[in-house]
């Protein structure tokens, strides 16, 4: 191979920002090509859907980022099909051609066969997505101010979160402490903090995927801070005017409607459709979510030069299951594929992917975290602090570390979430969908 290899990645996501970073001082010729142009920092977008943060606080440019770059270039388009044959991929207004192919472009919510639900149960995964929440809940409780009827108030100040993982668990609490804290005194003829904040988990614990003794200290701070969790309670129908629930076993099933005009869905996640491109190109396997099944080197079976990687690809870990679709997973592929692209450079080979758990995080509201290392689990301030830190960490762009750092130490001494803006869309036709029979 020479200079003049070319490298195609497909996301600026994690994964895809790792694999060009890593290639900087490689002999390739990188095209970044993604559909919005900005690397985003997807685990605190709960922080800007509830008004902690501003977009811009989590977003970084990917040209800003890679201005430097010099075998670099980024690229805004949509990819819709992939020519595994002849080597390249074809976009909306156009095609490129690669040597080696990089697809990371994650996965969106999902909603179990119920698509019909997504009008009234937003789910977040994108900036779009926070902002949107961050709109109906705000706007909940101005029409909540506006309301006569007790009935009516009580529905508009009724919000529901379906799933009980790490962003269900995250919204809940910071619901809570935006209700009781953040706008305390801010109405005059509602009290937020009567705010009823319920979380439905279909399993037995919150935060399943985390050790039970986690889970039981995460679902004691969420009681603590007054929100309702619903386990062992499954969803089956979400409309304009609330969410109904069943519990029991299928010979004595209890069912319940909730009063509501909020829901938020944080549970489940299926592929995004490049994950069908690829399989229909290259004959692929695919999971029930759509996502690639790799080879070891997270490459696609019979075809070495296409990798997937991220949320995308279902890899099989050491213990037999598919890697958690977090952003360690997809850091670590993206830097693993750029060793292995550098070695095969070289005409060397690269030992298959191993992924290193470094332990999963997830806070509940202030200094209330459990953190699951592994070798420790920690709960409260400790846990709290820990993740802090490496969420800080993370952050690619330094001019972010320093504004969140900054916008996050305002808001612990008081107790503000200064981005608290009801902005973009049509608000009118926001509730005019609400409203909806």
């Amino acid at each position: 191979m020479d200079a003049t290899h070319q490298v195609v990645v497909i996301g600026g996501g994690f994964g895809g920002f790792n694999v060009v970073h890593r290639l900087r001082k490689a002999p390739v010729q990188i095209t970044l090509i993604d559909r919005r142009n900005f690397h985003l920092f997807q685990p605190l977008l709960y922080q800007v859907a509830t008004g902690g943060l501003s977009p811009a606080n989590i977003a970084a440019p990917l040209r800003d980022l890679f201005r430097k770059q010099v075998n670099a270039e980024v690229l805004l388009g949509e990819v819709v099909e992939i020519d595994a044959a002849a080597k390249k991929i074809i976009l909306r207004d156009g095609a490129l051609p690669y040597d080696t192919l990089v697809v990371a472009t994650g996965v969106s919510h999902q909603y179990f066969g119920h698509d019909n639900w997504e009008p009234f149960a937003p789910g977040l995964k994108t900036i779009e997505d926070a902002t949107a929440i961050r709109r109906r809940v705000l706007t909940a409780f101005e029409e909540a101010e506006r309301e006569t009827d007790p009935a009516r108030v009580r529905a508009w100040l009724t919000f529901v979160i379906v799933g009980g993982g790490a962003t269900g668990v995250e919204l809940a609490g910071t619901l809570r402490e935006l209700a009781c804290e953040t706008l305390r005194g801010n109405f005059r003829r509602i009290n937020p903090a009567d705010a009823e904040v319920i979380l439905v988990e279909a399993t037995d614990r919150v935060l399943p995927t985390f050790a039970p003794q986690l889970s039981t200290k995460a679902l004691a701070s969420l009681e603590k801070l007054g929100a309702i969790v619903k386990l062992n309670h499954r969803v089956t129908h979400v409309q304009a005017d609330g969410v109904t629930v069943e519990s029991g076993s299928a010979n004595a099933v209890q069912t319940e409607h909730i009063a509501t005009r909020t829901v938020l869905w944080a549970a489940g996640v299926q592929a995004s459709p490049l994950g069908k491109a690829v399989a229909k190109a290259t004959g692929a396997p695919l999971d029930r979510a759509g996502r690639v099944i790799v080879q070891p080197d997270c490459t696609v079976p019979g075809h070495p030069e296409i990798f997937v990687i991220g949320d995308l690809a279902n890899f099989t870990g050491a213990d037999g299951k598919p890697l958690p679709g977090v952003a360690q997973t997809a850091i670590q592929q993206g830097r693993y594929v750029a060793k292995l692209i550098r070695a095969r450079l070289r005409g060397k080979c690269t030992p298959p992917f191993v992924y290193h758990d470094r332990g999963s995080l997830a806070t509940i509201g202030r200094h209330a975290a459990v953190a699951d290392l592994g070798w420790c689990k920690l709960s409260g301030w400790l846990a709290w602090w820990i993740w802090l830190v490496i969420h800080l960490m993370n952050i690619v762009q330094h001019q972010s570390r320093i504004l969140v750092l900054i916008q996050w130490g305002w808001t612990y001494f008081t107790r503000n979430r200064a981005a608290r803006l009801i902005t973009g869309g049509d608000k009118g036709a926001d509730d005019r969908q609400s409203k909806q029979g």
